[in-house]
């Protein structure tokens, strides 16, 4: 499995929008293409986390192939005035949003 967190910044009070329009993206055909298993919305302090799982170990480059697919860029432009990069002077792509994991565990 492969996981990525993105992390942004949230207008307050847009946590339940902004839960809808993944409500709709995520009834449709998009994350299953991605392979997503699993998708988490976190809010703190202004600060957004959006956790996904993915099948497989290519999950950034499904995440880069799906950039294109209209559905993908529609939700992108949907979350706009609800979502915005961390560092704006330095993001290009969703990439640039994530953290990089320094550890992990799971039980066996």
């Amino acid at each position: 499995m492969y996981s990525t967190l993105i992390v942004a910044r949230m207008e307050p009070g847009s946590a339940e929008e902004v839960a809808e329009l993944f409500r709709a993206f995520d009834s449709g055909q998009t994350p299953h293409l991605m392979g997503t298993r699993r998708r988490e919305l976190f809010s703190y302090r202004g600060l957004y986390f959006h956790l996904q799982d993915f099948d497989g170990e290519d999950g950034g480059g499904r995440i880069q192939s799906a950039r294109t697919d209209p559905r993908f860029v529609r939700i992108s432009e949907d979350l706009k005035p609800h979502i915005e990069a961390y560092d704006p002077a330095t993001w290009r792509s969703p990439a640039d949003a994530m953290a990089r994991r320094f550890y992990h565990w799971s039980a066996s």
